[in-house]
């Protein structure tokens, strides 16, 4: 038998051994050594993998520097500088990195550790919180969406839906003993820091003035000024996710092409790159900064610029040697508001672009089809724009 066929019979055996443990999550096939190649199931088209979507697999891995936002900086006499640059940053990439912001190292460094100890908690308790209900207010699951993806991501994941806190802390795992007094205290602060880099925003989109006297003077109920107060009560969720080391990690990925479909994502990670985003049609890999967030825009923001700031397709790879964990702070209006593009954003040159939408929309799109790349955003859009 040549040794291609060796292979192929080894990942046909490999693939009837493990059919039955896809749901339980790629960690749980790992921890149990099954993993020698990647199963038919991860193994992604050959036209969306790394290497062949990549201008040239043998060519130097490229790292895009994104722009850099002084947090500091905003709350000085240099903000109108700093909102030019975020301004242009929202614009042009989509994404930032944020530096020196108001959480600190000690919050950061807990988060990322307790999230590392529950996924190394035995699969017996990981499982407690498996289920396919996207409203469930804690998460446990693998892939992307496992009910539907007909190829799985290399990824397990934890969401825990956290406003109002008080309703759902009691929900989330009590193991690691610490995991619900170290969450919650992250969310209160990534919520936190949201809400003053909203603010900004709002102040580079021209809807905003950093002056409450300004703020008051309008009576409108259409008033864009009320969004910070929807905001501020208003949807928040923490995705963690956990990507094993990978046999074969030219064959599939941790995340396919998507965007985020919130006003904006803050995504905390380790020191293991593994994020690309795309940027002028190439896929290009972030270099993680200690401490840094990177802070992306998601659809509901796209509608409600009316398209001035887009969301980005972003994905993730991974690796053969090291594991890799990030936390996404996902942020948007309260489940049942409608999200619109803002009346002071519209004018005869900036027709309406998008449609009113809402979370259940959303969610009815995403839990009847494979989501793919800004599918439900292109679908909210307006035929004229």
């Amino acid at each position: 038998m040549s040794p291609a066929m060796a292979m192929i019979d080894q990942r046909n055996e490999e693939d009837h051994i493990i059919e039955s443990e896809y749901h339980k999550g790629v960690k749980n096939m790992y921890e149990k050594g099954y993993l020698h190649k990647v199963p038919k199931k991860y193994i992604f088209p050959a036209s969306e993998r790394p290497t062949t979507s990549m201008n040239d697999s043998n060519s130097p891995k490229e790292n895009l520097q994104l722009p850099i936002i002084d947090f500091a900086e905003l709350i000085g006499p240099n903000r109108p500088q700093v909102l030019r640059s975020l301004a242009n940053a929202c614009e042009q990439y989509g994404f930032f990195q944020l530096v020196n912001h108001s959480i600190s190292d000690d919050i950061t460094r807990c988060m990322i550790d307790v999230i590392g100890r529950f996924f190394d908690l035995p699969m017996e308790e990981r499982s407690k919180y498996m289920t396919t209900d996207m409203r469930a207010a804690v998460r446990y699951g693998t892939s992307f969406s496992q009910t539907k993806d007909s190829v799985f991501c290399w990824r397990d994941f934890l969401k825990l839906i956290c406003h109002p806190l008080p309703d759902f802390v009691p929900h989330w795992p009590a193991s690691p003993s610490d995991f619900q007094e170290v969450v919650a205290t992250y969310a209160k602060e990534t919520k936190q820091l949201f809400m003053a880099i909203m603010k900004a925003i709002l102040e580079s989109l021209g809807i905003m003035e950093d002056n409450q006297e300004e703020m008051t003077k309008e009576k409108d109920n259409n008033d864009n000024n009320n969004i910070m107060k929807e905001l501020d009560n208003g949807s928040q969720m923490l995705v963690t996710n956990f990507y094993p080391p990978c046999p074969e990690p030219d064959l599939t990925l941790g995340m396919h092409p998507h965007s985020d479909y919130g006003f904006l994502t803050l995504l905390l990670q380790d020191e293991v790159e593994g994020l690309q985003i795309q940027f002028q049609d190439k896929w290009l890999t972030v270099q993680p900064i200690p401490n840094a967030f990177v802070v992306n825009i998601g659809d509901h923001l796209e509608i409600f610029s009316n398209g001035k700031y887009k969301s980005v397709l972003h994905r993730v790879l991974v690796n053969e040697v090291k594991s890799r964990i990030s936390i996404a702070s996902l942020h948007s209006l309260p489940f049942n508001c409608t999200v619109k593009p803002s009346p002071k954003l519209i004018d005869e040159e900036n027709p309406k672009r998008y449609m009113d939408t809402d979370f259940g929309s959303f969610l009815a799109y995403v839990s009847t089809r494979e989501t793919k790349k800004k599918d439900f955003l292109e679908s909210r859009k307006l035929t004229n724009s």
